[in-house]
């Protein structure tokens, strides 16, 4: 009953946004302070979809620096979702050709994310070193998904380890975001209860080295495989007492 107001309304919502924001990202075009705008903007459709959201940031989560953020990835849940805990200073990374989509393309380029050419050797060799070069030149912070893949339910997937070589090159600590499971979450639905997305303290990289990025990845992949458990546990819990008439 509700799926296709809602779907109108996104549609209508995310067409102002490419339209007006492409005219607005032009006055300071490639400023990374367009991702942080742009994501909360999306991210406050969280709302629309009857969702409940409680966002657990560090006290001084906007002043961490540049770093390598890495979040779990269930589904196109995270654009309303996990977008909510998007820093400043934060880009995310897509292939070159994203630039050509028409109206988002335009809009992601203009707001500052990383355009990989995957072909381009002569600067870095492959995504990676683009990537670090990326952060030690614009001393931006970099958003990454270690799984690779949309999860769909499946729990935390097992970690790829480019977000590591990463952050290990750059010299920069990882940060952690966890999203409470999202797969119960349904368009047509009134109510979608309560989602906890929660930015851990940053984890430092310092001593790792090439050799250590796998150590890295299993202490960052068994941190927030313990805090997507608690985090589910507590929406249960929340969920269920809501249900429980008064």
């Amino acid at each position: 009953m509700m799926f296709i107001p809602r779907l109108l309304a996104v549609l209508v919502f995310a067409v102002a946004i490419f339209v007006f924001g492409c005219g607005y990202c032009l006055l300071s075009p490639r400023n990374p302070k367009h991702v942080y705008t742009f994501g909360r903007l999306f991210g406050k459709l969280h709302k629309l979809f009857g969702i409940k959201l409680d966002l657990r940031l560090p006290e001084n989560a906007h002043d961490f620096g540049p770093c390598v953020f890495i979040a779990n990835h269930q589904s196109n849940w995270d654009l309303v979702t996990i977008a909510n805990a998007v820093t400043p200073g934060a880009v995310t990374v897509g292939k070159k050709s994203l630039k050509w989509l028409p109206i988002f393309g335009q809009l992601y380029w203009l707001t500052g994310n990383i355009m990989i050419d995957r072909n381009n050797r002569s600067r870095a060799i492959g995504t990676i070193g683009q990537v670090i070069d990326k952060i030690k030149e614009d001393k931006v912070s970099v958003w990454l998904f270690p799984e690779g893949t949309r999860s769909r339910g499946r729990g935390l997937l097992p970690f790829k380890t480019g977000a590591f070589h990463a952050a290990v090159g750059a010299g920069v600590p990882i940060v952690p975001i966890v999203c409470s499971s999202t797969a119960g979450l349904k368009a047509g639905k009134w109510d979608n209860g309560h989602v906890i997305v929660e930015m851990l303290e940053p984890i430092s990289t310092e001593g790792f080295g090439k050799e250590g990025v796998r150590e890295l990845s299993k202490k960052c992949h068994d941190l927030m495989q313990d805090k997507l458990a608690e985090l589910d546990e507590e929406v249960a819990r929340l969920n269920g007492a809501q249900k429980q008439p008064a």
